[in-house]
């Protein structure tokens, strides 16, 4: 979004349909919604290789978030009009963006290898577990920057288990996990998981409580996703343990009663796992 690389949005991205919203309250998800059009696509990933190049060195990208409020690239990018379309549509007219982070299954070689960030796999889990929010209410936008399919890990969800309540979470002591908690394997209908495919510049939506995880690449091919996480107007973080939430209003007049994060103004990068915005302007 800077004035040498402009993002186009695909020529396809609308607001969502009414059979589209009806759909991800009784599934939990949506997928395959096209947002950047294929010159875009192509910037998106040179500035993800650009960012990933920025880190310090042995820093695991999947680790450090709070993008948005480090990176003026990555903020606009959480603006981006057809992005906030598809999650007015199941968010309502109100929200706020607080989170943003890349999730990546790279290469051991290539432009864009990392060995420390490669072939991680994700247990099945809810992400209102791990997120100290009430209500628990958000979405999480994924945007492919690169195509994924189960060949190289694309993220994979129970269909409707957002309607089934809290599920038990375990402990689990895998190195090659990237979560330390999972929902056993014995309350996973099999029956009901979706392979979350996207080209890349497409997007998918899903339900904080929805049941989701991904498996380890098998091709090698790069699988690289930015998430945006997005609450209505309402939702308030507990700050005595997140007290690093800010919330960035985005569409709506509601009060937020979350403190309100700084708009980055570079080309910054995080290199924590929580980051207040003052640290970045």
């Amino acid at each position: 979004m800077t004035a040498a690389q402009p993002l186009a949005a695909d020529a396809a991205a609308a607001p969502l349909a009414a059979a589209a919203v009806a759909g991800y309250r009784r599934d939990g998800y949506l997928l395959g919604l096209p947002v950047l059009d294929d010159a875009s696509v192509r910037i998106a990933q040179r500035r993800f290789a650009e960012l990933l190049a920025k880190l310090p060195a042995g820093t695991d990208i999947n680790t450090v978030n709070c993008w948005h409020k480090a990176n003026r690239w990555v903020y606009e990018l959480s603006r981006f009009p057809p992005i906030l379309d598809y999650v007015q549509g199941v968010l309502g007219d109100d929200f706020f963006c607080w989170g943003a982070q890349f999730f990546c299954k790279l290469p051991a070689e290539g432009e864009v290898a990392s060995a420390d960030n490669r072939r991680q796999t994700v247990p099945w889990h809810q992400d209102g577990r791990y997120w100290p929010i009430e209500p628990l209410e958000a979405a999480t936008a994924w945007l492919a920057v690169f195509d994924t399919d189960a060949g190289n890990g694309a993220m994979q969800v129970v269909a409707g288990s957002h309607r089934d309540g809290a599920f038990e979470h375990r402990r689990n002591e895998r190195r090659d996990y990237a979560l330390d908690q999972e929902i056993p394997a014995e309350r996973i209908d099999a029956g009901r998981v979706v392979s979350m495919d996207l080209r890349a510049g497409h997007l998918s939506l899903h339900d904080i409580g929805l049941v989701h995880g991904s498996s380890a690449s098998r091709d090698g091919r790069p699988r690289v996703g930015l998430t945006f996480r997005y609450s209505p107007s309402h939702v308030r973080a507990d700050l005595a343990e997140w007290p690093f939430f800010e919330a960035y209003p985005l569409r709506g007049t509601a009060t937020i009663d979350n403190p309100i994060g700084k708009v980055p103004a570079g080309d910054g990068v995080p290199t924590g796992r929580f980051q207040r915005s003052e640290e970045f302007v």
